[in-house]
């Protein structure tokens, strides 16, 4: 039987779906939250009675009430409303910011330790948001974007080449939004240099597509955004700290003074393990990248100072 907890605040498409990842994979039992009585009750309970078929005995339950959540090592935040068509993950902010706040403050009540994972949009601003109200340590609240921004680059380059994506290793830092910032430099397909298979223009239209990359779904789906992927990187997220693997991957983290910024959420390398953020991995960027995080670090400024706390 699993005998750790995840809590996942948000049963729409995200949250179901990091929950059947969760639960499927044998990590935990998994309580599922929201707001909107029976929601929750009724995923959690069709994903409970795949366990069976899948061979796994991680409980899997539903609720509304937060008292449930008692006792999770990790609360993975999904809820608030997702992006329609022509909408920008800023433009989320303030509706977002109310529901992440009241989400914080209840389940602050039983789950006064838990790691925090933000998948709530605009993600930075979020996790400023959850660790402002919380009060918890740093490395305790921690986003998800740079795992998903990463993970489609590689996506976008296997395709152009035709080859596996785990052949591509590669990372994006800076904000969730238009301005991330893929560092080219580091990017290899195979140890070997990206700039070797492809020009620059093909790059940099990857970067964009990239950049691009969740608007393009929430364009087809109309009605909707991007899931599948995002409960992907929540997944990874989460068996590194339950595992304790220290792994390092790019997240959403507090900065005071790394990178050259400070009070601000942003998208740079880490390694995850028990409790959260370990360490901020410290890598040094030429004059143009650095220009590029901090653009991007200092857009995110701007909504978190939009904000009344």
């Amino acid at each position: 039987m699993c005998k750790r907890k995840v809590a996942v605040v948000g049963a729409g498409n995200v949250g179901a779906t990091t929950t059947l990842r969760i639960a499927e994979s044998g990590l935990a039992n998994v309580v599922l939250v929201d707001i909107v009585e029976g929601l929750a009750k009724g995923k959690a309970l069709d994903i409970w009675q795949a366990a069976p078929v899948q061979k796994h005995d991680c409980m899997v339950t539903g609720t509304s009430d937060y008292k449930e959540t008692e006792g999770s090592d990790i609360i993975v935040m999904t809820g608030g409303i997702a992006r329609r068509p022509g909408m920008s993950r800023d433009d989320l902010v303030q509706t977002n910011f109310q529901v992440v706040k009241s989400c914080v403050e209840e389940w602050m009540k039983y789950c006064p330790d838990a790691t925090v994972i933000m998948v709530t949009n605009p993600l930075d601003v979020m996790a400023y948001t959850a660790y402002k109200v919380s009060g918890l340590p740093k490395e305790k609240v921690v986003g998800m974007a740079g795992i998903l921004d990463t993970a489609r680059f590689r996506a976008f380059i296997a395709m152009e080449l035709n080859v596996s994506v785990e052949n591509i290793t590669a990372f994006v830092l800076g904000g969730h939004g238009d301005d991330m910032v893929p560092l080219i430099r580091f990017t290899n397909v195979a140890g070997i240099p990206l700039t070797e298979f492809l020009t620059k223009d093909k790059i940099e239209d990857i970067v964009a597509r990239t950049r691009n990359g969740g608007a393009e779904i929430v364009k087809f789906l109309q009605t909707g955004s991007a899931y599948y992927a995002p409960a992907a990187a929540v997944y990874e997220m989460v068996e590194a700290i339950l595992l304790d693997r220290n792994k390092v991957v790019p997240c959403s983290a507090y900065l005071n003074g790394e990178y050259g910024q400070n009070d601000v959420f942003a998208g740079v390398p880490v390694k995850l393990g028990a409790k959260g953020i370990r360490e901020i991995i410290k890598i040094k960027l030429t004059e143009d990248e650095q220009k590029e995080f901090d653009l991007s670090a200092s857009h995110v400024k701007e909504v978190i100072n939009t904000l009344k706390f």
